[in-house]
């Protein structure tokens, strides 16, 4: 059961470490005027697990920050995250 425990925590590390690079890479691409990352990707990562970096990286990059749906949308999405964390690793670990 540890084992499941591990992996899982690795795996919310990779999300959260990719969104985190995710909105760098954005917010430099966006000072440069260059093709962004689109919002919807941002989303999905945040949505399976990577809500804490994306928050992180918004507050750090300062990227974002002016979008009411970021602004809800990634603490919400975390939110949703710990929850199902938490039932996961209650049930199956």
């Amino acid at each position: 059961m540890s084992e499941l425990r591990t992996v899982f925590f690795a795996y919310l590390l990779l999300m959260n470490l990719l969104l985190f690079a995710f909105m760098g890479a954005d917010k430099r691409k966006a000072k440069r005027r260059a093709r962004r990352i689109p919002e919807k990707m941002l989303f999905t990562l945040a949505a399976l697990g990577g809500g804490a970096g994306g928050i992180l990286g918004m507050l750090l990059f300062r990227h974002k920050t002016k979008h009411v749906s970021f602004i809800l949308g990634f603490p919400a999405l975390t939110a949703l995250n710990v929850a199902l964390a938490y039932l996961i690793l209650k049930y199956f670990a």
